[in-house]
């Protein structure tokens, strides 16, 4: 009984050797993978009606392949797609597709609920709210340039990791 413990427990010490080998290549692969960059336009601390909150605005590109992880913000943003497509998968909550001009009736294009993904066009825009979590992607071949307008709580990060 004794030589089949060992035996066991030398089994179970290679496999742990192998999945974390695998675990540390998978991590490795992922180094050289494209990320998006955020560059922050304008901001204030201090918006009328908007106590405690840090009002933003921003532009993010994501080259061809990036992936942005699962997150959410701590507040609301609003995401206006200048160029590419953004493959956007909703986890928790829904956001609605708008195109067209805000104070002109924008023309509802499609909602993207919880456990679905949709595409998000040059010229469309969306309103997330704390409760939308979130993850998206640019499969195009082309850079996707979004701008951002944000109403956080005071000393929030741009997002919130989950």
């Amino acid at each position: 009984m004794k030589s089949l413990g060992a035996k066991t427990l030398a089994l179970a010490a290679a496999l742990l050797l192998v999945g974390g080998g695998a675990i540390g290549w998978a991590l490795a692969g992922l180094e050289g993978a494209p990320t998006a960059e955020r560059e922050s336009l304008a901001a204030t601390n201090k918006p009328e009606g908007a106590k405690g909150k840090t009002l933003g605005l921003s532009r993010v590109t994501v080259p061809a392949g990036a992936e942005l992880a699962l997150h959410h913000h701590e507040g609301t943003q609003i995401a206006r797609i200048d160029k590419g497509t953004l493959t956007y998968t909703v986890v928790e909550g829904s956001v609605e597709v708008r195109k067209g001009a805000a104070d002109e009736d924008p023309k509802l294009v499609r909602k993207i609920k919880a456990g679905q993904t949709g595409e998000i066009k040059a010229g469309q825009w969306i309103v997330e709210q704390r409760s939308d979590h979130h993850m998206a992607a640019n499969r195009g071949e082309k850079k996707v340039v979004i701008y951002l307008s944000t109403l956080l709580d005071k000393g929030a990060p741009p997002s919130t990791p989950g």
